[in-house]
């Protein structure tokens, strides 16, 4: 299996874990470490997206698109179900900039990820390719 093989087999799984609760996932951000939380439309539950430092080369890693329960307001809530999201969550990254991978060749975006904060991101990409 090559490697573009092996990635669009992540990015396309129709294997979607459990729901999530709210307190089930741990963070793990401080000085020059922070946090992705990339929201995306319940069509995507299951999927593998990849992400990479923007550096020539990068390993890149993936996070499945689980349904989240929460508590809290402030995120964009699925309609039907107004506590509940849907999001890959990525929870201990190198402060700097990333590529969030569309498919193994294309990418949707380029954020920047700081230290001791947790960034967001919203599926897909705006026209200008902004990020939180």
């Amino acid at each position: 299996m090559t490697q573009h093989q092996h990635q669009d087999e992540h990015q396309h799984q129709d294997h979607a874990a459990g729901p999530t609760g709210p307190g089930s996932v741990v963070l793990d951000i401080g000085p020059g470490t922070g946090a992705l939380v990339l929201f995306t439309p319940a069509a995507m539950l299951g999927a593998e997206i990849e992400i990479s430092p923007v550096a020539p080369g990068s390993v890149r890693s993936h996070s499945q698109v689980r349904q989240r329960t929460s508590a809290r307001s402030g995120q964009p809530p699925a309609p039907e179900q107004p506590n509940v999201s849907y999001a890959a969550v990525y929870p201990g990254l190198v402060a700097g900039r990333y590529i969030i991978w569309r498919d193994a060749e294309t990418p949707a975006a380029e954020i920047t990820v700081s230290g001791g904060q947790v960034t967001t991101w919203y599926w897909p990409a705006s026209a200008d390719g902004c990020s939180d």
